[in-house]
């Protein structure tokens, strides 16, 4: 029995060293994807006058319109006067179009007329500031004020430094008498912040009808992280391959009511209160969708040896990976269809018993799957006849985007233009967008379609976005104007 005993375990031993040895040399295997670039030599110079454009633009409080009312349409109207003032090249030779009630597109025609277009993509429109938070800001947030580094306000990092960043660049590269290879088409929605039904989806709608494929769509959303991955200490781009879906569930409760001093053993606020618990308990099972399987495969080559084992080797460890992803929110929302109550209404006075309670959840959807997905969990995990479960009107429900290549000249082009941009030490990968943006709409008349503003951001940073002190580095800004011009002058 001995001699078996030693026997098993040599070989569990001899089997678990050769596994380790594969695993290592797999992961001593991998390469690197990124491609060796250097810096243009001759890009031209921004205009000194770049700050002060961007800041008059982000002084025109262009909040979202959501009645599209002339008061609300106003704004946009005094946008749309001043970019012309600003750019007088870019109004002189392209031609400009007025989309829906207040969205802009641009046609600068190429060389090569058999070449397809691509689409560049920012919206117009901003949030509000909530009531009572203007006292928080360091400056005014419709200041637009340019101190200490930085342009100040509502609007600059989301998203009219992507606005003006497009228009200066080809305000710039017209001046140096440039004409791109393929023609560019820029789409300015004025309504992102609320869907983007009257503004993307028109630009869409119309380009369509005008039999246009464009080779690639490119729109804001990732950004380059500074801090923000684990394991690398390099900036690290992330170029969004899809964006997931969006939607909204009402969860309602009913009962007789009545005096609170005759209770029944469950009210409508119990039982509505168990059904949220239920979906709480009961999260969507999380899976590295492609777009995040793709992101780790491709920071992996970039990472100490010890991270470089797990993700070269997901065949084996990828529930080690995910197990690790979910601990964080930020991480865990890459990989599966998240659950969010966002409100709970219920009850009129403490000696009253409600007769109805109402629950609000937003669910994002994860790349594979779809809102009959998300409606079916719900039913099966809540469970309860009591419970009506119906979709919210008016939302942004959608499913989630199809997931664009990351191995096209168009994504190649994006991957090259930032590393000449930002450096070679900035590492190019594709991402999730696990928020929405208005390149939904153009998933019809574009297969490839990407999510990406050339913005560095730390941590902090993030926090500004529609929050307090929002504002953009001076050099960012510009580094966005040169990615811009690099991106449109290119002989590919």
């Amino acid at each position: 029995m001995k001699k078996l005993v030693m026997t098993v375990l040599g070989g569990l031993t001899a089997a678990f060293v050769v596994l380790a040895a594969i695993l290592l040399v797999r992961a001593a295997g991998v390469e690197s994807v990124q491609p060796e670039v250097s810096a243009p030599q001759d890009l031209p110079e921004v205009d000194e006058g770049a700050v002060e454009r961007l800041a008059g633009a982000v002084r025109i409080p262009t909040l979202s319109p959501a009645q599209y009312t002339d008061k609300q349409l106003a704004p946009f109207e005094t946008l749309t006067d001043y970019l012309e003032t600003s750019f007088p090249r870019v109004h002189a030779e392209l031609d400009r179009e007025k989309v829906g009630p207040c969205s802009l597109m641009y046609t600068w025609e190429g060389r090569d007329p058999e070449a397809k277009p691509a689409v560049l993509m920012s919206h117009l429109d901003v949030v509000p500031v909530e009531e009572g938070e203007e006292k928080d800001w360091t400056k005014p947030p419709f200041s637009g004020a340019v101190a200490d580094g930085y342009v100040w306000g509502r609007g600059t990092l989301d998203i009219k430094a992507g606005v003006l960043g497009i228009l200066e660049a080809t305000e710039t590269l017209l001046r140096a008498g440039a004409q791109p290879r393929h023609t560019f088409i820029f789409a300015f929605g004025c309504d992102e912040e609320i869907g983007g039904r009257r503004g993307a989806k028109e630009m869409a709608a119309l380009l369509e009808k005008r039999g246009i494929e464009p080779a690639y769509v490119l729109d804001e959303g990732l950004v380059i992280t500074e801090g923000m991955m684990p394991g690398v200490d390099k900036p690290v781009a992330l170029v969004g391959l899809a964006e997931k879906g969006f939607m909204t569930l009402h969860l309602t409760a009913k009962a007789e009511g009545g005096h609170s001093s005759m209770p029944p053993n469950e009210t409508a606020i119990g039982v509505l209160a168990r059904a949220v618990k239920r979906l709480e308990d009961n999260q969507f099972d999380a899976e590295l969708n492609a777009p995040a399987r793709q992101m780790f495969e491709a920071v992996g080559p970039e990472m100490p040896m010890a991270m470089r084992v797990v993700f070269a080797n997901l065949w084996l460890l990828e529930p080690v990976l995910i197990g690790q992803l979910e601990k964080k929110k930020q991480t865990n929302a890459t990989v599966r269809t998240t659950t969010a109550v966002t409100i709970f209404n219920a009850g009129v006075q403490d000696n009253v018993l409600p007769k109805t309670a109402r629950a609000t959840v937003n669910f994002r959807i994860a790349p594979g799957q779809t809102r009959d997905d998300v409606m079916r969990h719900v039913e099966e995990v809540i469970d309860d006849e009591r419970v009506e479960i119906q979709a919210a009107e008016g939302s942004f429900n959608s499913n989630p985007s199809p997931v664009s290549s990351s191995q096209t000249p168009a994504f190649e082009h994006v991957r090259r233009t930032t590393r000449e941009i930002f450096g070679e030490e900035t590492v190019v990968i594709p991402g999730l967008m696990v928020g929405g943006t208005d390149s939904r709409w153009f998933t019809d008349v574009a297969d490839d379609v990407y999510r990406f503003i050339p913005m560095r951001l730390t941590a902090d940073d993030t926090k500004r976005i529609h929050g307090v002190d929002e504002r953009i580095g001076v050099e960012n800004y510009k580094n966005i104007v040169r990615y811009y011009m690099q991106l449109m002058r290119a002989k590919k």
